[in-house]
């Protein structure tokens, strides 16, 4: 059985811990009420926008629209969107299984042959896919530290001259999707090339184009794919402040448990401390009288 000290010292780590995971979990409270509001807000905006686009897209077939361009599948890129920091569950991982995942179901053959690149938005993707010697974009790591549209938009204007460039075929977005603080939903999007719109959604809109159709379009769809960005890393950033609540949270529960075993435990100690003291005076007591 552990000293009274040793559960004494166990019982002040744990209460310091504890304290931690409070303070942490209402820290991402007050953070998930802000980033929750931003993208209820932001998805029915950036919906409207993404059914322009495809709608856009579909409709013009000339050979100007090279964000619909579908080309053989050599160059890969893979935007992958976790968080800066840890201590959010299995908020990262999910991500970072995801995105292996989708290289063996789908670019087996390119990344055999070094064709398929991670673009990392969070610090915790650079970290894993940079050990495990993944090519790596890392250019947008701290997009999370004071996150705006404008912030984003530069990654998305990175994503659409690369893919205009042809330095890709193919950029797909992996993230976590907000449902609620508990939940959060895998999305995987292809982001470049535009995807047309399904044949059964497809509205038969007669768009009047003002100035012109090619004015608008060099206009509107870069900034709809740079909306469709913001989206994913806004519900990337509601869905890691719901995960770290829990996980805080869970963490709290644990503590207090742990608490409560090793009170008893110190108690238990305590007690058969004083028991053996008593016997020992008794013992004590009962060889003087025979003396």
């Amino acid at each position: 059985m552990a000293s009274l000290k040793e559960v004494k010292t166990r019982i002040s780590s744990v209460t310091s811990t504890q304290q931690i995971t409070k303070a942490m979990k209402m820290v991402a409270a007050a953070k998930l009420r802000k980033s929750q509001d931003r993208i209820i807000q932001m998805r029915p905006f950036a919906q409207k926008m993404t059914a322009i686009l495809q709608n856009l897209s579909s409709g013009n077939n000339d050979g100007d629209n090279w964000y619909s361009t579908v080309r053989k599948e050599e160059k890969i890129l893979i935007v992958a969107i976790s968080s800066d920091r840890g201590l959010c569950g299995s908020f990262n991982s999910n991500v970072f299984k995801a995105v292996l995942r989708l290289i063996q179901e789908k670019y087996l053959i390119q990344q055999a042959k070094k064709n398929v690149t991670v673009l990392s938005i969070g610090k915790k993707t650079a970290d894993y896919f940079g050990k495990r010697q993944y090519p790596l974009m890392g250019d947008f790591v701290n997009i999370f530290q004071g996150l705006t549209f404008e912030k984003v938009a530069e990654a998305g204007q990175y994503l659409i001259d690369a893919f205009r460039r042809g330095d890709y075929d193919k950029i797909e977005i992996v993230y976590n999707q907000f449902k609620n603080v508990a939940t959060q939903i895998l999305i995987t999007e292809q982001f470049l090339p535009v995807l047309p719109i399904a044949s059964a959604k497809k509205q038969d809109i007669d768009y009047i184009f003002q100035p012109n159709q090619e004015e608008i379009m060099s206009g509107l769809i870069p900034k709809s794919l740079k909306v469709q960005l913001y989206k994913a890393v806004l519900d990337s950033n509601a869905s890691e402040n719901g995960a770290r609540m829990t996980a805080m949270d869970k963490a709290n529960e644990n503590a207090g448990e742990m608490l409560k075993d090793l009170k008893l435990m110190y108690n238990r100690t305590r007690q058969a401390a004083i028991t053996k003291e008593i016997l020992e005076i008794v013992a004590g007591a009962e060889a003087l009288k025979s003396v």
